[in-house]
């Protein structure tokens, strides 16, 4: 049995994150059971998977996502559509992996990248680099050290009994420095650390902790080259545990706060599946159309709680909106807040 341990130091950093996280689960475990779980679960999953392929440059939006998940069309890229139809599959099987069994580490990258990749599946053949846009951040191992590589980093993780929070990152840090795939890592990585945390607390299966890597993705990168060049993946423990810190803080922060105003809340009741821009004013009462546009619809689309039919087309006749799932989440907010008030 292997008896390699991957370099990494505690920091007062990584161990305040920790406590965080532990006080938080709680909370965030209440707020599941207060809401409806199948309604959040499915939101958070589709902001998990826009934000991890979001990093590997796919364009698709939420809204497309969403749709790809509910069978409808979606113009876009074909390679993107495969890359979220993969994605959702994948993280749709994610409970059924060990994620100490190498096999199921490849059944997860076979499915992921179906159709993408002619090795899917497969470690990959010769050499790569782990790329950061055009800069090159590391070169990977050779590819005949990748079988004993992966396997020293497994037996690792089955015996570790550092705090899953701590190991799940490092495994993270260390699959990416293997680069075990042709490509594809960087998905893998992130979904194989869902996968551990969310065998050591479920919670972790509906927390979107990719969207919060994807908009800090410079210093994603800037964390996996400081380890690299430290040969101590501190830095990067610190980076992961921050975003699953904030994670966990953005869903439980208040849904509806004071930059939802009056004229806003209105418009987000009245509009119910697709409306043209004519019957949402109508049935708001507003005569105005430029004040209903300023002080109403603008504001609304800003936000990104409501969304064009036709988004290509902004002036199209036949335009029409309705809620964004962020405009639905705000929705259902308002109306739990009904129900504390007392209102009908």
């Amino acid at each position: 049995m292997s008896d390699y341990r991957p370099p990494f130091s505690l920091t007062g950093e990584i161990v305040t994150r920790v406590a965080e996280i532990g006080e938080m689960l709680g909370r965030f475990e209440l707020r599941l059971e207060r809401e409806d779980p199948l309604r959040l679960r499915r939101i958070n999953r589709i902001r998990t998977v826009t934000g991890s392929l979001a990093i590997e440059g796919n364009t698709l939006s939420e809204a497309q996502i969403t749709a790809i998940l509910d069978g409808k069309r979606v113009i876009a890229p074909p390679r993107e559509i495969q890359e979220a139809r993969n994605a959702l599959a994948a993280y749709e099987r994610m409970p059924a992996w060990d994620p100490l069994r190498e096999s199921d580490l490849l059944d997860a990258h076979r499915l992921l990248m179906l159709g993408l990749l002619d090795s899917a599946g497969s470690y990959r053949p010769g050499g790569v680099g782990v790329m950061a846009g055009e800069q090159v951040l590391h070169m990977a191992p050779p590819a005949n050290q990748v079988p004993r590589l992966m396997a020293d980093l497994l037996a690792w993780l089955a015996a570790t009994e550092d705090h899953p929070l701590i190991a799940s990152s490092v495994f993270h840090y260390e699959f990416e420095f293997i680069h075990p795939f042709a490509d594809g890592n960087g998905r893998i990585g992130r979904l194989w650390q869902t996968l551990l945390l969310s065998r050591w607390q479920p919670l972790f299966a509906n927390l979107p902790v990719e969207s919060l890597i994807h908009r800090h993705q410079a210093a994603y990168y800037r964390a996996i080259q400081l380890s690299t060049e430290q040969t101590d993946s501190a830095p990067f423990i610190g980076f992961m545990l921050t975003m699953i810190r904030d994670a966990l803080r953005e869903n439980l922060a208040p849904q509806v706060g004071p930059h939802v105003t009056p004229q806003v809340e209105a418009l987000l009741r009245a509009l119910h599946g697709e409306m043209s821009r004519e019957h949402l004013q109508a049935a708001l009462g507003l005569a105005d159309r430029k004040s209903f546009r300023q002080r109403y619809l603008i504001p609304a689309l800003q936000a990104g709680w409501i969304e064009r039919t036709l988004p290509g087309k902004p002036q199209s006749r036949l335009q029409k909106y309705r809620l964004s799932e962020q405009g639905g989440m705000v929705l259902a907010a308002l109306r739990d807040s009904d129900k504390t008030e007392g209102k009908r």
